[in-house]
């Protein structure tokens, strides 16, 4: 009975060694190869002494048991008698076992540490790098970014963490981003909700963490959770900027608090609606925010300059050769875009400009030259009320009704044309709008038909939320075409405005020459993006797509120039500083169907000549009038 437990106990202990892996399985060869040799060189030198005196003695003949034991051929030239021949047979046979055993071994434990390599899941070793948590289609749009920020960087790494196999993340990232110039992209395989997956990603040395909203009906709670999870973490030095976005502005407040004081929680909805609000009046609008958005040309700069102080915000207009003054950044971090023109630029101020890259940014040696022939007197006629027609409905809709309250002139008409009449509360506490309904199957042509298309100035196409995404942008896209082919057929001058889910069906969907899309995944990863290169500028879209101060406005040429005088950009700009605006661009009617500007120019030389015609606008920053 003592035996039989003594037995159980050593297997037990020797299945203990085995589970260790790799290592111990090396060590039990190897420990049974030095038993072979030792025993085998024991009976050589007991068993045949001229053999073993031959050879040189024990340590001689434990030599050659070694290398017959590793390399059986070695065996071949041995001369002796039958029982030393049959001792080396021995110890042959017995390595060869044993060497076996090892290659067997070597080649498992290889082959599972390139499987654990391919999980993703060995800790990284970065500083100054950007984190992004989460995997959905905004990540590439992210990245893609992140490259184009980081392309004056020697040296940049955006490291993406998900609960995501590494090795299909790395091709989908590979197929849609073959180049990634300087900035190396590193997946980790975890989930950011899992602390210890969350230390994969070295968060203590990075420089920004991105939270995207993941795929799913859940997806407000997890990123809530993820910044639940980051807040309470303890941080070893300066803690990264932390910036996220939830899907549903009833989540904003609850999202904030578990982020914390330092950390930017953006409302998705807020401002996808705050956008096709602005845009359904101003065709081309979309286009400016894409850039503005987007590191690709124009993006907005922070900087101080100390030849500018004591000067009024009007006279530092013309006081560079590159870039175009939009706002300051005042020492106490306030934020003002467009101020009034003799607003004095105080020290540890900043100006705000747009500009292709803050490396290009220069001061005038000279105020360039201005033809004040080419400036028009003339205002253009006094806004008048609206009539737009909203086709769809969604959970949107709402907000949609009351910001574009705050944007329209009092008297203004909104018809909503949807299957279903909208929620009573629409139509309350509107001060401009007069709202009504027009039952409508939006992707039937002749529903269409009956709305009287002519008789409204924009019209607006909602994304169906009821459905998933690509269905949705689907029926957005036969009703696209239903319009425009209305439109062509009988002369109808309204624009159109219309919300995708995806950027790819965007691009699909430009056959339709609508006006403006709206794609609130692209426009949500942009912002984030930017913010995490620079958290200030929350407070520059936030001011950019609030009704109250200054907006983008595309405001008629003709306000600011002779129509067909030849004059430069330098000439608008002062144009429009009379009226108290700041003018950061032009759009050309003729271009207006060309990708990927559709005629629209940021931030263009100041000294080149330029003619606009009646047709064409010019983008300003003001308040509305």
């Amino acid at each position: 009975m003592g035996r039989g437990r003594l037995r159980e106990r050593f297997r037990y202990w020797f299945d203990g060694t085995m589970d260790r892996g790799t290592p111990a399985l090396i060590s039990w060869l190897a420990l049974a190869s030095v038993v072979l040799i030792v025993l085998v060189t024991t009976l050589v030198v007991t068993l045949t002494r001229t053999e073993s005196e031959r050879n040189g003695g024990w340590r001689g003949v434990a030599w050659m048991s070694l290398l017959r034991a590793l390399d059986p051929g070695t065996m071949g030239a041995d001369t002796g008698g039958p029982v030393f021949l049959a001792l080396m047979l021995t110890v042959t046979v017995g390595g060869i076992f044993i060497v076996s055993a090892l290659i067997g071994v070597l080649t498992t434990g290889l082959d599972h540490r390139i499987q654990e390599l391919r999980k993703g899941r060995s800790r990284l070793i970065e500083r100054g790098h950007t984190i992004v948590l989460g995997w959905s289609d905004q990540v590439f749009t992210v990245i893609a970014e992140l490259v184009e920020a980081n392309q004056s960087e020697r040296r940049s790494c955006v490291v993406v963490l998900a609960d995501q196999d590494k090795v299909d993340m790395d091709d989908a990232i590979r197929s849609r981003i073959p180049d990634t110039g300087h900035t190396r992209v590193i997946c980790r395989s975890g989930s950011p909700l899992v602390r210890s997956d969350l230390e994969l990603v070295s968060p203590d040395t990075a420089k920004s963490i991105m939270v995207l909203p993941p795929v799913g009906d859940d997806n407000d709670i997890n990123v809530i959770k993820i910044l639940l999870l980051l807040n309470s973490r303890t941080w070893s030095g300066t803690r990264p900027t932390v910036v996220a976005a939830v899907q549903d502005s009833e989540n904003v407040a609850a999202a904030r608090l578990a982020a914390g004081e330092n950390a930017l929680v953006i409302d998705a909805d807020d401002i996808t609606v705050r956008l096709v609000a602005q845009a359904h009046r101003q065709t081309g609008l979309s286009t400016v925010f894409n850039e503005l958005l987007s590191f690709i040309r124009n993006e907005f700069y922070m900087r101080q300059e100390a030849a500018l102080v004591g000067l009024a915000f009007g006279e530092a207009l013309h006081a560079y050769d590159l870039g175009v003054p939009v706002g300051l950044r005042r020492s106490n971090g306030k934020v003002l875009i467009n101020p009034a023109m003799d607003t004095v630029i105080g020290s540890g101020d900043q100006m705000i400009l747009l500009a292709e890259d803050d490396l290009v940014i220069r001061l005038a040696q000279t105020p360039p030259a201005i033809v004040e022939s080419a400036i028009t007197s003339a205002l253009g006629p006094p806004p008048e009320p609206d009539r737009t027609l909203l086709i769809g409905t969604n959970s949107r809709a709402p907000k949609l009704v009351k910001l574009l309250d705050g944007f329209v002139e009092p008297g203004s008409v909104l018809d909503i044309a949807s299957p279903r009449p909208p929620a009573q509360g629409v139509r309350e506490g509107l001060e401009n709008l007069t709202v009504g309904h027009k039952r409508c199957e939006p992707t039937r042509r002749s529903s269409l038909k009956a709305l009287d298309l002519g008789g409204y100035r924009h019209v607006v196409v909602l994304a169906d939320d009821s459905i998933s995404p690509g269905p949705a942008d689907d029926r957005t896209l036969v009703t696209l075409l239903h319009l425009r082919d209305i439109q062509d057929r009988l002369g109808y001058p309204y624009s159109i405005v219309t919300e995708m889910n995806d950027d790819a069906n965007r691009e699909v969907a430009q056959v339709t020459r609508a006006d403006d899309f709206i794609v609130s995944t692209k426009v949500i990863s942009l912002v984030l993006t930017q913010l995490t290169e620079n958290r200030h500028l929350y407070a520059v879209f936030t001011d950019l797509l609030d009704p109250e101060g200054s907006e983008i406005y595309l405001k008629p040429a003709a306000d600011y120039l002779v129509p067909e005088a030849e004059a430069n950009f330098a000439t608008v700009i002062e144009a429009a500083r009379r009226r108290g605006e700041t003018a950061i661009g032009y759009r050309l009617a003729r271009r207006g169907d060309e990708p990927p500007e559709y005629g629209i120019f940021l931030n263009p030389s100041r000294t080149q000549p330029l003619v606009l015609t009646e047709k064409d606008a010019v983008v300003v920053l003001a308040e509305r009038s």
